[in-house]
């Protein structure tokens, strides 16, 4: 249930520092320093999701992602083939709705605090340990 480092809750903060000079320097020159870096780009790509998180499709059916997320999306997808994840979908959400830059982060540790209680309560009914080891494979957008 960690929430730091560069691939949990820091994610978000440095995902809104990739926009920033993608839209300071445009999408492709901001991939291109980024990679150059030897960093890895928040807000694409999974491991467990190698063809789209379908957490983060879910949420950017409903949100409209700015201009300049469209552009670094498309600019990722081109040099990567990495697809946007559930950061790269919470920090859309934080700039559609003009929220505080830490909201990634924050609207993250939620969903994470209350997948953890519902895995608490599924322990406690079933009486066992429950150590799940699966991916979602269902329908997106339920």
């Amino acid at each position: 249930a960690t929430l730091s480092g560069p691939r949990h809750g820091g994610a978000g903060e440095a995902l809104l520092n990739l926009v920033e000079d993608a839209d300071r320097l445009g999408a492709d020159a901001a991939v291109e320093r980024w990679l150059g870096h030897d960093r890895p780009l928040p807000g694409f790509g999974h491991p467990l999701y190698p063809e789209g998180d379908p957490r983060a499709e879910a949420l950017l059916a409903d949100v409209e992602t700015d201009g300049c997320m469209s552009r670094l999306g498309e600019a990722v997808l081109g040099a990567t083939g990495a697809r946007p994840n559930i950061d790269f979908a919470l920090a859309a959400i934080t700039r559609q709705l003009h929220l505080p830059p830490d909201a990634p982060f924050r609207l993250f540790a939620l969903g994470r605090s209350v997948g953890s209680a519902a895995h608490a309560v599924e322990q406690v009914v079933s009486n066992r340990l429950i150590r799940p080891r699966a991916r979602y494979d269902g329908p997106v957008g339920i």
